[in-house]
């Protein structure tokens, strides 16, 4: 019973990781605002691009990759770490070594939760495709830089974050069953990334009605908001 306690916690703190509300507290401490009274409402950088400035926007997208990449190295360390601790016995027959990729993944899944439904948010927060590229890069780093080079090219040629990133992530889903990774693994890209389009829903919505923003162009929430 100690042994799944002690688990658990694990995925709490992975959680808890991605929980850290980047864009909130960028918006909290250099313009004293609530950033999700403005723009598209989102913590994510690319709200934060707009209302904010490339600085700031530039520092929530890699603060928000690390909380992903260290959600996953917590994981890896943290649970390669229970058999060593006396006080927490495993059950006899569990194998740890064959929990790790399971353990990781769970992990991974989290931090990508944690970032879009932060406890200290009320459960709101951002569309977890910065933070679901960090977990990439730490669990198998071909498939996050195949991820991120194609968000690259994407966002090159549409000027569009929310399109680049939901074709990030079927770029995701689509490397890590051509590159054979376990099967933990493969079932995490797969949840993380149809997570992450779900998340985009209202972003398909205008894409769909060609009222989408490209970058640098305010929001249509942003124009709708009342000036006060």
């Amino acid at each position: 019973m100690v042994f799944w306690m002690v688990a658990a916690a694990g995925l709490a703190i992975a959680y808890l990781f991605g929980a850290t509300p980047t864009g909130f507290l960028a918006g909290r401490l250099l313009r004293g605002i609530d950033i999700r009274e403005h723009g598209s409402r989102s913590t994510g950088a690319t709200n934060v691009l707009r209302t904010l400035g490339k600085w700031p926007a530039l520092g929530v997208l890699l603060i928000d990759v690390l909380k992903g990449m260290a959600a996953v190295v917590f994981a890896r360390w943290f649970y390669a770490s229970l058999h060593a601790w006396p006080f927490i016995a495993p059950p006899a027959a569990l194998d740890l070594q064959s929990l790790m990729p399971w353990a990781v993944c769970l992990s991974g899944l989290a931090a990508l939760l944690g970032h879009g439904r932060s406890i200290w948010l009320n459960f709101t927060g951002g569309k977890s495709a910065a933070t679901g590229l960090g977990v990439l890069l730490a669990m198998s780093w071909p498939v996050g830089l195949g991820a991120a080079a194609v968000f690259g090219v994407a966002l090159a040629v549409s000027r569009v974050v929310s399109l680049s990133s939901m074709l990030a992530a079927l770029a995701a889903i689509a490397l890590v069953l051509i590159l054979e990774q376990p099967l933990p693994y493969c079932l995490l890209v797969i949840a993380g990334g149809i997570y992450v389009i779900v998340r985009h829903r209202a972003n398909i919505q205008r894409l769909l009605a060609g009222t989408e923003p490209r970058l640098g162009q305010s929001s249509p929430e942003a124009k709708a908001a009342p000036q006060v």
